[in-house]
């Protein structure tokens, strides 16, 4: 039964068809725990890596899209923010899915609140090599160079560069991938919000802060792999949801 005021988020499912109970279990999710709410809110990494729209008639691409499909079409709404996996993700995904498109960093009022929406990665201000790789493939010729290429050179170069990333990450010290405290801050004082949620980290937990005297809350969403989890919010606040529960 939809629930006019509740609203889900969630992030960092990474979804392959390597990883078939995690598709499995965020097919599920869609079709039952994720209906009774107003709106479904998806801040990045949904896929492993997102070639380019034109992957779109991809077997597991077209799985997915079709799930998410059917949810819309339930009567729900949903958004959609990139993330450092899936940041190729367009406009034919949208029309394919009936998503909405979010732009990063976005406030939306959730259960009454000003809520500061954010994939995560930009906060992990520490990592000045991840930072400096991150600006280099988010720019316009780097995409475009890139999307000119066939699917099959392009995938061979994404599992290049995710063999790198998860060498690197096992020799970085582990707070220097993590948010950092001074860019946490100086968002909720930016977008004068006394909310923030994001994934990316996969350290899923809330964080109480008090920001220039204002109490505040900071969200981190969790990774989805034998479970799930999503942040349900509504008027009487947050709440962490086990997926399944």
């Amino acid at each position: 039964m939809l629930k006019p005021d509740l609203t889900l988020l969630v992030s960092d499912l990474h979804l392959t068809a390597r990883r078939p109970d995690t598709t499995q279990l965020f097919e599920r999710f869609l079709a039952g725990p994720a209906r009774a709410a107003r709106a479904l809110y998806i801040l990045g990494d949904l896929f492993d890596y997102w070639l380019g729209d034109d992957s779109l008639a991809e077997p597991f691409n077209r799985r997915i899209c079709h799930a998410l499909c059917a949810f819309v079409e339930s009567g729900c709404t949903g958004y959609f923010m990139a993330g450092n996996r899936d940041f190729l993700v367009g406009e034919q995904f949208a029309t394919a899915t009936g998503l909405h498109l979010l732009a990063e960093p976005t406030v939306c009022q959730i259960g009454g609140v000003a809520t500061l929406l954010l994939h995560g990665d930009t906060l992990c201000t520490d990592d000045a090599d991840y930072q400096g790789f991150r600006a280099t493939v988010r720019s316009p010729d780097w995409s475009r160079e890139f999307l000119a290429k066939p699917l099959a050179e392009r995938r061979r170069q994404v599992e290049g560069l995710r063999e790198r990333s998860e060498t690197e990450k096992r020799t970085k010290p582990g707070g220097l991938m993590d948010a950092n405290a001074i860019a946490v801050a100086d968002a909720f004082r930016r977008h004068a919000v006394t909310r923030m949620v994001h994934g990316h980290t996969h350290r899923q937990a809330r964080h109480d802060l008090t920001i220039d005297g204002k109490p505040c809350q900071r969200w981190v969403l969790g990774q989805w792999d034998e479970r799930g989890n999503a942040l349900a919010c509504d008027a009487g606040g947050c709440r962490w949801l086990t997926i399944p529960e």
